[in-house]
């Protein structure tokens, strides 16, 4: 109720500012100890996935506090795992503005953003000072100036990096908004990927005495064919869990109304459909070998049930947390 009042005080602003500015104050009510009067009674719904106890199994995903500033003051919307990122080497500014686009009819969001991000050193720092007792997700990602033959160098520099701070690392290969970052997706370049992924997260672990499981997130762009090649390289890697999926770079089923022909990654309504198909072929393949997290068009209970009922075992939420407010939170959980 509170915050369809709010939203449209909201959506007067520029998509990045309203961003800022809502975690802003979120984060002042979460300081000021007043974020239990509004956001209270989260249902209780522990699962254990991937070796990890989650207090319940709905996350925010990626792309929310890519800096990990926000983490305790996000806690409070009732998450059972937040995922912070992608965080790259270097810190880097991203793509030019403007770079994210709200399209209202359609209940989506357009970005470009490019992995804008301060760096994981700066995130670390961040990430030591948090309070947060649920799950916590590292997403990584490469430099935009990395050439995508050294792209293995940064994947591995921030896994060494964060492993000892992350309760899972999820690898970044899917975003459309770094240059040729979605190749990594494919044959060689991912066998050569998991190949250097696996033997460091092998090696952390006896130095670090705990086991931090790698999850690869996807995108929902890939033919039958190339998910089923994925697919069998993943297996043979026993990673750890999917992410299913990135944003979208179709426009199909989108209303003709401003901000469709912009260039970059879609979220929302119209990504749930593909993002459910991916999980449910994902699933014949996997059946219960790999752990999928689903992500894309969460927008209801409904459209989360359609996605356990795909085969998922987590869910993750953004762009329908911006449309919808924290009560998609507590919604979700029930529908499980």
């Amino acid at each position: 109720m509170f915050y369809s009042l709010l939203r449209p005080i909201l959506f007067t602003l520029p998509p990045e500012l309203a961003h800022k500015v809502t975690l802003q104050n979120l984060n002042i009510l979460y300081r000021l100890g007043l974020s239990k009067l509004f956001f209270r009674n989260i249902p209780y719904a522990p699962c254990t996935i991937m070796g990890l106890n989650f207090l319940n199994p709905v996350g925010l995903a990626a792309g929310m506090d890519k800096d990990g500033e926000y983490i305790d003051c996000l806690a409070t919307l009732g998450f059972g795992f937040i995922e912070v990122g992608t965080v790259t080497p270097r810190p880097q500014t991203g793509n030019a503005s403007p770079r994210l686009f709200r399209l209202p009819k359609n209940q989506a969001i357009i970005n470009r953003m490019g992995f804008n991000n301060k760096g994981v050193d700066n995130l670390i720092t961040n990430i030591q000072k948090t309070n947060f007792a649920g799950i916590l997700g590292v997403n990584i990602g490469k430099n935009s100036d990395t050439p995508l033959e050294n792209a293995v160098d940064d994947y591995l520099f921030c896994l060494h990096k964060v492993y000892p701070h992350a309760d899972y690392i999820a690898i970044n290969i899917s975003s459309p908004n770094t240059p040729d970052l979605r190749k990594l997706q494919h044959d060689e370049e991912l066998d050569k990927l998991l190949s250097a992924l696996k033997q460091s997260q092998q090696q952390l672990t006896e130095q670090y005495g705990k086991y931090v499981p790698i999850v690869i997130k996807i995108a929902p762009d890939m033919t039958i064919s190339e998910l089923d090649k994925m697919t069998d390289i993943l297996l043979s890697y026993d990673i750890d869990g999917i992410i299913a999926t990135n944003t979208t770079t179709s426009r199909q089923g989108l209303k003709n109304v401003g901000h469709t022909n912009e260039i970059g990654g879609l979220s929302g309504a119209p990504l749930s459909d593909s993002s459910t198909d991916t999980i449910k072929h994902l699933y014949t393949k996997l059946q219960d070998k790999i752990p999928i997290i689903a992500a894309g068009g969460v927008m209801s209970a409904l459209d989360a049930q359609e996605k356990r009922l795909a085969g998922a075992s987590l869910i993750q939420i953004y762009t329908g947390l911006i449309y919808r407010g924290p009560s998609l939170v507590k919604e979700t959980i029930n529908s499980f």
